[in-house]
């Protein structure tokens, strides 16, 4: 059995030979021959190069390692790494087939755009507990997306003063609200504080109506054991979500979590794009985002279209699919969370660029807090707009019989909105 990489090479040299480099200097070769290195040894454990793809050459180095004028060539290579040498240890993976690449000389660029993992994966890991169908079975939304908000600002609000945002918030029927992720437990609003400010808003909304607004707490921390009181924090208080900072926390404290969380799991993807900016280097989120689902992710944040960030929509559309596609099971998708700067106006491009789906979470925080009317206004406009993407209705004309869309489209959209 296999694991197999795709790398996009970029050299002056040859990509065969770079090819090659890298099968070996990340299996069982090195700078010199070895004599260890039997034809025996290299038929159990050693990396092989499957498929080379060429690309059109590069118009400019990604690493500044090529005199001016040098052709630079680029190719797609596949390369196969054999169970016997990685196990299905994540970390062991990431050491042996992704970590290592980026030092070897020769290369003016590399990025790993496609991993699939070896059979012996399925079922190694947890996997997501609630993914799709558990956050809606919590949330009690079937057939819609999920409306989610953010409490904004994102630092700074001191407990009472959050709670009586959530109070506005949940009674205008919000599925969903979250701590933004630079919020964990500061002086001014521990945790503790925040829980005992919130848990109870929540729990009578819910005896009054049925619905339980699924209230997702920052909980992440250095130190595991610390994480896991935080979450016990949470839980015993009715709580059922917490957001996860996943690239602060690490592999071996998300499989820690996991393995004792009773809570659905809300992964912030933060630090990510330190890994992906550079299109000529670096990771593709189709590659990296397989490690946190094996690990347990149960709701992945991926951005969204027209965000304020620098991502593409093309970038949206594809980690989409990403977390969309089965694994090996169609239970180990996460719920996608579409974010970033949005508002109702991008719901009809968000609703035909996922194929139509209403299996996402729509994630807005100032796009729903700062609506001129109030956030449980801005809430009402998300959802309305909604109702109009997913009936083909123009927003403009939605508006028109619909006062928080058309404000909503005033303020964030302009007139031609």
């Amino acid at each position: 059995m296999m694991t197999t990489v795709t790398y996009r090479i970029e050299t002056p040299g040859s990509v065969e030979a770079m090819a090659e480099k890298i099968a070996s200097d990340q299996s069982t070769g090195t700078f010199v021959e070895l004599p260890g290195e039997t034809p025996e040894l290299k038929a159990r454990v050693a990396a092989r190069v499957v498929a080379i793809r060429e690309l059109p050459d590069a118009e400019h180095p990604t690493w500044p390692e090529a005199a001016p004028g040098t052709r630079l060539k680029r190719a797609d290579v596949d390369i196969a790494f054999p169970l016997e040498a990685t196990g299905t240890d994540l970390a062991a993976l990431m050491t042996i087939a992704l970590g290592g690449v980026f030092s070897i000389r020769g290369m003016t660029g590399i990025r790993i755009v496609d991993m699939t993992l070896a059979d012996a994966f399925r079922g190694a890991y947890p996997g997501p507990q609630f993914g799709v169908t558990g956050t809606r079975r919590l949330t009690s939304v079937e057939t819609r997306p999920i409306i989610g908000t953010i409490v904004k600002p994102a630092l700074g609000l001191r407990p009472h003063e959050t709670a009586e945002m959530v109070g506005e918030l949940i009674s205008s029927g919000v599925d969903f609200i979250k701590d933004d992720e630079k919020l964990m437990s500061p002086a001014y609003s521990s945790l503790a504080d925040r829980v005992k400010a919130i848990m109870p808003l929540i729990l009578d909304h819910e005896q009054k109506t049925g619905k339980k607004v699924m209230y997702a707490f920052g909980i992440s921390a250095t130190d595991p054991d610390e994480m896991m009181r935080n979450h016990d924090l949470v839980l015993n208080a009715g709580g059922n979500c917490a957001v996860i900072n996943i690239n602060s926390i690490g592999f071996g404290a998300m499989s820690f979590l996991r393995k004792r969380s009773g809570l659905v799991l809300h992964a912030h993807r933060n630090g990510w794009d330190m890994l992906t900016r550079h299109p000529g280097a670096g990771l593709d989120f189709k590659v990296w985002q397989q490690f946190w689902r094996l690990l347990g992710v149960d709701q992945f944040q991926i951005n969204g279209i027209k965000v304020k960030y620098w991502e593409p929509d093309e970038s949206f559309v594809a980690s989409f699919e990403a977390v969309s596609t089965p694994l090996f099971d169609p239970a180990d998708c996460p719920l996608p969370v579409a974010g970033s700067g949005q508002w109702g106006g991008q719901a009809p491009e968000t609703y035909q660029r996922t194929g139509r789906t209403q299996d996402l979470m729509y994630l807005c925080g100032g796009g729903i807090v700062s609506h001129p009317d109030g956030p449980a206004a801005g809430v009402r406009a998300v959802q309305q707009a909604w109702v109009a993407a997913v009936n083909d209705i123009p927003l403009e004309t939605y508006a028109l019989d619909h006062p928080e869309l058309a404000a909503s489209l005033k303020k964030f959209g302009g007139k031609d909105a």
